[in-house]
């Protein structure tokens, strides 16, 4: 019965491979870039704030423009009114119409520089956005190289499931001459059994990275993943990537653009100690049916007004130390990044120095693991040597298998997780469509 079970999942996953790579669309990593960022959600958010920021701005420009008024009444009366001399007092109707306008602004200028910060937000929005993007342009590497990995893994689940099979058989064969041992054909089935379980767990790993990987970039259920064999071109080295890293990573320069508004709104804030200038000038019309005697048709007034904000019970003093103290945590937390950043960049230089090496000396040994086996199996073969031999030799063979998939794979991570700790991952993955 349990045989019968993974031979029905062995079945299965082949029939849905073979179905899937017949009519798949193929992604490149790069495809799979702009696919994600098209639908992603947190990318969708950040452009909102930019949008938002954006419109902060033009909120900003809006006072340094005059705001115009239009007016305007009708007023009927149930009965006309005289004087004693029978003068007319009060008309049957009467109507009134202008247009005014008003312009205020602090003789410190606080309004320019609201609008500094404003621009100055676009900027921080625009850096927050690519940090956005860099982030998930990591997380959709991971996930692809997951099922890269996993594909692999399959693969070699399957290569392990066919060698162990034509061993088997060629034990009992052996068996049945007498020249191997019943135990030994045992000792052969439960490899076997247990390779066909790998197998089955090699391919719900499988469907599970599918999955997750759909979930992450929005494409299609059925799909292949396209991947360039050769390997990254190395970046710079840790110390000419730490020179630029404040002028490359989106986050940091973020930070920085924070500490620049924290600055620039002390500025703002302290002009509210200044007196402020308002202007104003209206125009007004009016027609009455029968006309008074003291009836003005049209009439024009300008003025000024200067304010000063003599006291407000301390609040101008709190949100001068409360600006102040936003300032300076502004700074903290773009010098306490700064370190983060570079202890970070140097991280992922050591783990890339570290896969490099290991992918070397992994390849290295599945290449002594190949012949290993190949030579085991002819001395088998010959009687030179035991069945005890041949499953050592396959595992050996195995594990290196494994090994240098996911040394590979973790090499080609590596470098990417390098290019985002530098600030320049954006700048690889827009040329990398480019070409």
């Amino acid at each position: 019965m349990k045989k019968g079970l993974l031979l029905l999942g062995v079945w299965f996953a082949v029939v849905v491979m073979s179905v899937s790579n017949a009519t798949a669309r193929e992604y490149t990593l790069s495809d799979l870039y702009q696919q994600a960022l098209e639908n992603s959600e947190k990318i969708k958010y950040a452009e909102e704030n930019l949008f938002i920021a954006e419109m902060g701005r033009f909120k900003a420009l809006s006072l340094l423009i005059p705001k115009v008024t239009a007016f305007g009444t009708y007023n009927r009366f149930t009965q006309d009114k005289f004087s004693v001399s029978g003068v007319l007092i009060q008309p049957e109707q009467s109507g009134t119409w202008g247009v005014r306008a008003d312009q205020a602004f602090s003789l410190s200028l606080h309004e320019l520089d609201a609008l500094i910060i404003a621009g100055q937000t676009i900027t921080k929005s625009e850096f927050d956005l690519d940090t956005a993007k860099t982030d998930f342009i990591l997380m959709v590497a991971t996930y692809y190289y997951d099922v890269l990995k996993a594909k692999k893994a399959l693969e070699i689940a399957a290569a392990n499931v066919e060698r162990l099979t034509q061993y088997r058989n060629s034990a009992a064969k052996k068996v049945k001459v007498g020249e191997l041992t019943k135990t030994s054909l045992l000792r052969a089935d439960g490899e076997l059994s247990g390779a066909r379980a790998d197998y089955l767990r090699a391919t719900n790993a499988l469907v599970l990275a599918r999955a997750a990987l759909i979930r992450l970039t929005g494409i299609e259920e059925n799909f292949r993943l396209k991947h360039q064999e050769s390997l990254y071109p190395d970046p710079d080295s840790f110390d000419e990537l730490r020179k630029t890293i404040a002028d490359t990573r989106a986050d940091l320069k973020s930070y920085e653009t924070q500490a620049k508004i924290a600055r620039q709104n002390i500025k703002y804030v302290r002009g509210a100690f200044w007196p402020s200038v308002g202007l104003f000038a209206v125009y007004n019309g009016s027609d009455q049916n029968p006309p008074t005697a003291t009836l003005n048709r049209e009439s024009v007034l300008a003025g000024a007004s200067l304010n000063f904000p003599f006291f407000e019970g301390g609040l101008r003093v709190a949100e001068l130390r409360e600006a102040l103290a936003k300032e300076r945590q502004a700074r903290l937390a773009y010098d306490d990044l700064k370190k983060t950043a570079d202890i970070e960049l140097r991280g992922a230089c050591l783990d890339l120095e570290t896969q490099r090496g290991a992918l070397k000396y992994l390849e290295d040994q599945h290449v002594f693991a190949q012949d290993n086996f190949n030579a085991v199996l002819r001395q088998y073969d010959n009687g030179l040597a035991t069945s005890l031999d041949v499953m050592d030799a396959n595992s050996l063979l195995l594990n290196s298998e494994k090994n240098v998939a996911e040394a590979l794979y973790a090499y080609q991570l590596a470098h990417l997780k390098v290019r985002k700790s530098s600030g320049t991952l954006l700048q690889f993955v827009a040329a990398g469509r480019e070409k």
